[in-house]
């Protein structure tokens, strides 16, 4: 039986900066390594998806700003840096998720590995290996996915941290009208952003069906 949320969550609280001691609790509560990994991966999936969906918003948003027409500016200024703002914070988040699958799964690899010189038996260990080394090589693809996508991120937030620092200090729409020539670039980064989150939610999908299919 496994522990409920409310342990989970203190237990995470208490033990999160001692990653060893963290998993060797959850253990003994019944949660292993291996249903950390999934509810990371979902974590992480679930990170970009929203990462995604607010990078579309903040590409929206800024080509509204630059089509200007008339109103308050210095209200589409602050808009714009709340967005920003936004974007940085899920940014943030995609980092963070990828780290702690990263961590999970060196601990989750190391031990399955360690355990396969255990065996007896030479044909469960045959066994064992050829599941770790399927394991292994979906994972490292799903972290290149992910990793990819997270290289994303900046090459997006760098021209968006500069409009809206310009616009800061040039609240005139003749200077607005000026971003315009950004929007094409900052376009092209956005839509490869997205292109590299969706291949890796794809890739995170697969990967949690599979482990699950596998309980």
């Amino acid at each position: 039986m496994k522990a409920g949320p409310g342990i989970l969550f203190a237990v995470s609280l208490l033990l999160g900066a001692c990653s060893s001691a963290y998993y060797g609790t959850m253990e003994k509560l019944g949660v292993h390594k291996r249903d950390i990994m999934v509810d990371r991966v979902v974590a992480a999936r679930d990170a970009q998806t929203e990462a995604k969906e607010q990078f579309l918003t903040a590409m929206e948003q800024f080509r509204g700003v630059v089509a200007f027409q008339g109103g308050d500016l210095e209200r589409e200024y602050h808009k714009l840096d709340a967005t920003l703002q936004e974007s940085e914070a899920r940014a943030a988040a995609v980092r963070e998720r990828i780290s702690a699958v990263e961590d999970v799964s060196g601990a989750l690899f190391s031990e399955w590995e360690a355990e396969l010189g255990q065996y007896s038996s030479d044909t469960l260990r045959q066994a064992s290996q050829r599941k770790y080394d399927a394991t292994k090589r979906k994972y490292t693809q799903l972290l290149a996915a992910m990793k990819r996508a997270e290289a994303r991120l900046e090459p997006v937030l760098v021209p968006l941290r500069d409009q809206v620092l310009f616009m800061k200090h040039n609240l005139n729409a003749r200077a607005i009208a000026g971003l315009s020539e950004e929007v094409v670039s900052v376009q092209a980064n956005v839509d490869r952003l997205v292109r590299e989150m969706e291949s890796a939610i794809t890739q995170a999908d697969a990967f949690i069906a599979e482990l699950r299919a596998e309980e």
